[in-house]
């Protein structure tokens, strides 16, 4: 397993970088793929990716989804002496949780549990935790420990030990989930661990960068505390949050060959790190999944696997910059049954998500200090 790392610059060594190596693991939809069972799940337990950003639970209940194409995770560690886990860093959600040995769930057993027992800084909380997905809930109880990431030790951390969790995170690699949005998400008031850091004074900057590889062999990484310039080129465009509550920005259209097909007038789009998919209203993203050649397949876009490299760019107009999504990375290259997937996912009535489809094809800077989004073309 790949360890975090830190860099710090030859003029200043207070300036360091904490990076977290993140892999990119098989998704639920293979794994579930592989053993058969893909078709009954989907039916079983359909994919709602807008569950987590319904505002009726902005400050209770923290929704989320069973989203089977997530990959990435890196890994933490919590308690004394240290136990890991690998976590999803999803900047749509607050909380952080992972099973704990009080979980009977399927979904805990073939995941590593934390033990309270094992570890001597742990303190209970007292209090419970709900979090409702959209095909389950996720319950438990709050405790406090030290929760290590890349290095950073942030003691006393409150943070989930799960009781019950949703079935289809039996399928997912990652144990848990350790949210980067913003604390007036969180449910049952816990502190996130990114606001904790900047607390105590564990970053340099108030602010934390992500890049995702498409590569499976590593590369992707999330740095804490700043940017890493070797993971992308060009100008940074900065833009300003619209809500501090989600990492959520303004788009003013989406355009395919200099022709308006979607968001006409401006929308509103949340990047998040844990959707996997770009996810818009359902006949914005019908619109755009006709004009790039898609036909609507048993609950998926899907093209022919070998007109790609004649498929059109989608263009995501942003704070006055174009942001270019290329066939390329908007058509996942695994075949199935019927033909290779888009990247472009039915949602909401109005809120559009941007998950790793889009990041992937730019290095994401999510910054506190100045509550403001920055993208940048990734290497």
């Amino acid at each position: 397993m790949k360890w975090a790392f830190v860099l710090c610059a030859m003029v200043a060594l207070s300036e360091c970088l904490v990076q977290i190596p993140l892999e990119k693991g098989k998704t639920a939809r293979e794994i579930l793929e592989e053993q058969g069972l893909w078709e009954e799940f989907r039916l079983k337990y359909p994919y709602n990716p807008m569950a987590k950003f319904n505002d009726r639970f902005a400050v209770a209940d923290q929704p989320m989804t069973n989203d089977a194409d997530l990959a990435y995770y890196g890994v933490i560690s919590i308690g004394t002496p240290p136990q890991s886990f690998k976590v999803i860093f999803d900047t749509g959600s607050s909380n952080l949780w992972v099973p704990s040995v009080y979980c009977n769930s399927p979904a805990c057993n073939n995941h590593d549990k934390f033990n309270p027992g094992r570890s001597s800084t742990f303190r209970n909380n007292g209090r419970s935790l709900s979090i409702r997905y959209g095909t389950g809930s996720m319950t438990g109880i709050l405790g406090y420990d030290t929760v290590t990431v890349g290095g950073l030790a942030v003691r006393n951390q409150i943070f989930g030990l799960s009781e019950s969790e949703a079935p289809f995170m039996q399928y997912m690699r990652a144990d848990g989930i350790l949210g980067l949005a913003y604390p007036r998400l969180s449910a049952s008031g816990a502190t996130p661990v990114f606001d904790n850091m900047m607390r105590e004074g564990l970053v340099n900057q108030d602010m934390f960068s992500v890049y995702l590889s498409s590569h499976s062999q590593g590369g992707s990484v999330v740095t804490f505390g700043g940017i890493d310039p070797s993971h992308f080129y060009g100008p940074i465009t900065w833009i300003p949050l619209s809500n501090e509550l989600y990492w959520q920005i303004t788009v003013d259209s989406v355009t395919v060959n200099g022709q308006v097909v979607a968001c006409n007038g401006g929308c509103q789009a949340i990047v998040d790190t844990g959707t996997s998919l770009i996810v818009g209203p359902q006949s914005s993203i019908q619109s755009i999944n006709q004009w790039v050649g898609a036909s609507s397949q048993n609950g998926d876009y899907v093209v022919n696997c070998n007109s790609v490299s004649q498929m059109p760019d989608v263009t995501f107009h942003i704070h006055g910059q174009q942001f270019t999504v290329p066939a390329s990375a908007y058509v996942r290259q695994v075949s199935s049954y019927y033909g290779c997937r888009t990247g472009f996912g039915n949602g909401g009535d109005s809120l559009w998500i941007l998950g790793d489809v889009f990041i992937r094809q730019y290095y994401s800077i999510f910054s506190r200090a100045q509550n403001m989004v920055g993208l940048a073309r990734a290497r």
